[in-house]
């Protein structure tokens, strides 16, 4: 029966890729003349994660199989795919984007990013492992109060969940727009479509594999793209930054901190986003249920890092080579700067160096970038609804395997629908605050809570629940009264808060009240949850021990 769906949903999709070939209706956009190697590219690459899924659909039976791939996927293979995860559209696009219009200061990006890795492998990874199953609730709840907690933590991944899919959806149909020649509303819907294929047939197995192919095609061209920017001087560093100081507006300031962020605090709070809230994501947190054990789930975490490292060292040659070599190609400019925006240069940059067919390839990797991030969000988000809110919540575990994943099938539907109409609402919207929203987010109300349930045994349900909704809403409300939207989106003159990145304050707030709540916490239920740390630590540590959370 599910074959018979899924191959109906590919029957279906096919005159929604003729459409794509043949470029679409009329649209009232001006759009770049149709592209018909990356397309080609894209079309292969839709056709063999679609391969990918009916083969991982086959093989997924059972709840572990869906949500966690069975536990099967090896360190490497995991490393690989968290590794995917995180290189998405904004770090391939928007880091690269970011050194080639304001130098230096779009380092912070990649290194903030980066700096987290070591955190999350010692601190975090093993013990997440040993105490959870499918979400980091389950951690979490291991020997807090369940209800409330999975709650919670629900709030917080939908919340990261759909800012992340905002801008991913945004990204894809901008990218497609500007570069294949396609309608905006086109590349959305596709989006949506095949994210809830990956998801809803596949699982995790299916999304996992989908990552991995992706990882290694962003890895395999960025190289090539770099190898072809430093054969463009010699391959000298010296050479590519002395032109650049020499080309850009900024001159030598380009090679100087205080561009981008000129005041400490801003920096300051961008870089507790950066590095705690990648600690939170709940797409990459639900990576390391899919390895059989705490050692491997520490290995992917190592093969990742070096990855995630390489790959940033990767974009700093691609942005400083923009500077230069598409200031010589000035086709790619318009009246109004690069086509498409400075998150376009990298893709810009690759005709400039090889023409036409590598344009095509790099352009159909970087949809496939956007394609694999948005399937592996649509699958956390809908976990969190499946097996967190109704299975635990709303049922209280008196629910079968198969009902769970039915749900979460509806729920990646749902989503999907969802993110294709905030995707049209935001079109052409600057969305850059959303990602920096959705760390925000995670960092305020994720991490706090993981991290504390695992080391601190004066945590209670009442003070992480306090604590996490304090940090959400705080998260919230500075990044709405701040300069990003306050001024520049809903234009009032003045912000109210006067920093840009809310982290540093909604995470410190978090903290300080999930820490003076739970001090005072009296009741019996604190008791019995300090009292549960020590089972707690015993299986975090060894992956052995008292079995079962807290239920009260």
């Amino acid at each position: 029966m599910r074959g018979r769906i899924f191959g109906g949903l590919l029957v279906a999709l096919m005159p929604m890729l003729s459409f794509a070939a043949s470029g679409g209706s009329s649209a009232e956009v001006v759009r770049a003349p149709i592209n018909m190697t990356a397309i080609s590219m894209f079309m292969v690459f839709v056709g063999a994660t679609l391969c990918i899924t009916w083969w991982a659909a086959r093989r997924t039976h059972t709840t572990s199989d869906y949500y966690a791939a069975g536990g099967a996927i090896t360190g490497t293979q995991n490393g690989f795919a968290i590794a995917g995860d995180f290189m998405s559209a904004a770090s391939f696009l928007g880091v690269s984007g970011l050194v080639y219009s304001s130098g230096y200061d779009g380092l912070i990006y990649s290194v903030g990013g980066l700096v987290s890795w070591p955190l999350v492998m010692f601190l975090m990874a093993e013990r997440l492992r040993n105490l959870g199953r499918y979400t980091f609730a389950d951690a979490v709840s291991y020997r807090l109060s369940a209800v409330p907690i999975r709650t919670l933590s629900a709030c917080g991944t939908l919340v990261v969940v759909l800012l992340y899919l905002i801008a991913q959806m945004v990204g894809a149909g901008t990218l497609i727009q500007v570069l294949f020649g396609l309608p905006y509303e086109f590349a959305i819907i596709l989006v949506g479509v095949l994210m809830v294929l990956y998801v809803s047939f596949g699982g995790m197995i299916a999304t996992t594999w989908v990552q991995i192919i992706k990882a290694t095609l962003l890895l395999i061209g960025s190289s090539v793209l770099a190898f072809l920017v430093m054969s463009e001087f010699d391959f000298s560093f010296e050479r590519m930054f002395s032109e650049a100081i020499a080309i850009h507006p900024n001159g030598v300031a380009v090679m100087a901190p205080g561009g981008l962020i000129s005041d400490p605090i801003s920096a300051l709070s961008l870089g507790v986003a950066l590095v705690f809230g990648t600690a939170g994501l709940p797409h990459i947190l639900m990576r390391f249920f899919t390895v059989p054990d705490a050692r491997e789930a520490r290995k992917s975490v190592f093969i990742a890092t070096g990855l995630v490292g390489y790959f940033y060292l990767l974009t700093v040659i691609m942005g400083f080579g923009a500077i230069v070599l598409i200031s010589q190609n000035p086709e790619f400019l318009t009246s109004t700067g690069l086509r498409g925006g400075n998150n376009m240069a990298a893709i810009h940059l690759s005709q400039a160096v090889a023409g036409n067919l590598f344009l095509g390839f790099i352009s159909a990797v970087a949809f496939a970038t956007i394609l694999a991030v948005v399937a592996g969000l649509t699958l956390s988000g809908a976990s969190a609804i499946s097996h967190d809110l109704y299975a635990n919540v709303f049922k209280r575990g008196e629910v079968s395997e198969t009902e769970v994943v039915r749900i979460s099938r509806y729920a990646s539907g749902v989503l999907g629908v969802l993110a294709v109409f905030l995707g049209m609402v935001f079109e052409g919207q600057n969305v850059a605050y959303m990602v920096l929203l959705a760390f925000a987010v995670a960092a305020s109300v994720n991490f706090p809570i993981l991290i504390l349930s695992m080391y601190w045994r004066g945590l209670t349900t009442r003070g992480a629940v306090a604590g996490g909704t304090v940090g959400l809403l705080v998260a919230i409300a500075c990044m709405v009264t701040g300069p990003t939207v306050w001024v520049e989106i809903l234009g009032y003159e003045q912000a109210i808060f006067p920093y840009k990145y809310p982290a540093l304050f909604s995470m410190s707030s978090a903290f300080a009240v999930i820490v003076g709540v739970s001090l005072l916490d009296r009741s019996d239920s604190a008791a019995r949850e300090a009292a549960a740390f020590d089972q707690q630590y015993v299986r975090s540590v060894t992956g052995m021990g008292a079995a079962g959370a807290v239920q009260h």
